[in-house]
């Protein structure tokens, strides 16, 4: 007879994600290093969810929490050892460009990101701008760590970082192989396309020329198709799902 499975209850995860951060804030931390501010590195870790997908400034965060920038910079290197963030280093080939050179954070789990910060179905229906904003971050955080993760079966090395110019042009993964070929993929949590949202792969291709080979822009619409020259759509569950052409 057949064993029937039933699938985890909206709780049951809830109570998975919260003991995941216990175990790793707490237990894998405290490994370490003897920490003695307990509290500090679990507001650190919120603060973390907040600015996954972002540019962290230390210093910012640091007078949010009352801490020593020193001491919050030490504590985040601690939750990169354990896994709970990675970063992801600024694009800085193109000479000649004003780029940004710091890199980007995002926590290693976007469920724990949505978790920490308590985006639930619930409050996305409620349409804040403030819950939209964080969603499009942590949808960012998932599709970078779902790229970086298949980039792991491929047989040519290929590095990561993201793309942004001292205006706020941006793209928010960028791979390139040994032999300088580049793509660039950005991220957003619409269904709609809007031209300017290739700003930054446009600036990425017309500066790299034919070393660029392809932009992408993966939304949360259904329709792959080509957009411009070497730009293209395509929706984010081809991430996880094979096309049906």
């Amino acid at each position: 007879m057949p064993i029937e499975v039933s699938a985890p209850t909206e709780s049951a995860r809830l109570r998975y994600f919260d003991d995941l951060v216990e175990m790793i804030v707490l237990r894998d931390v405290l490994d370490i290093r003897r920490v003695r501010q307990r509290g500090l590195l679990q507001g650190l870790s919120r603060r973390l969810a907040a600015h996954t997908g972002q540019v962290l400034n230390v210093a910012s965060v640091a007078g949010e929490l009352g801490s020593e920038a020193r001491t919050l910079s030490d504590y985040v290197k601690l939750l990169e050892s354990v896994f709970l963030i990675h970063r992801l280093p600024a694009f800085a080939r193109m000479l000649g460009a004003r780029l940004a050179k710091t890199p980007k954070t995002h926590l290693i789990d976007s469920g724990i990101a949505a978790r920490l910060l308590g985006v639930d179905r619930r409050r996305l229906e409620l349409r804040k701008p403030a819950t939209l904003t964080e969603f499009g971050h942590i949808v960012e955080t998932f599709a970078v760590n779902e790229i970086l993760k298949q980039a792991g079966w491929s047989e040519l090395p290929v590095s990561f970082s993201h793309f942004r110019t001292s205006d706020h042009k941006e793209v928010d993964l960028v791979a390139e192989t040994r032999d300088g070929t580049v793509a660039g993929v950005e991220v957003k949590a619409s269904s709609t396309v809007k031209d300017a949202d290739f700003t930054g792969l446009r600036l990425l291709r017309d500066r790299l020329g034919e070393d660029f080979t392809a932009g992408v822009l993966l939304n949360l619409g259904r329709r792959a198709y080509r957009y411009d020259d070497r730009l293209y759509v395509v929706p984010m569950d081809r991430l996880w799902k094979p096309s049906e052409s």
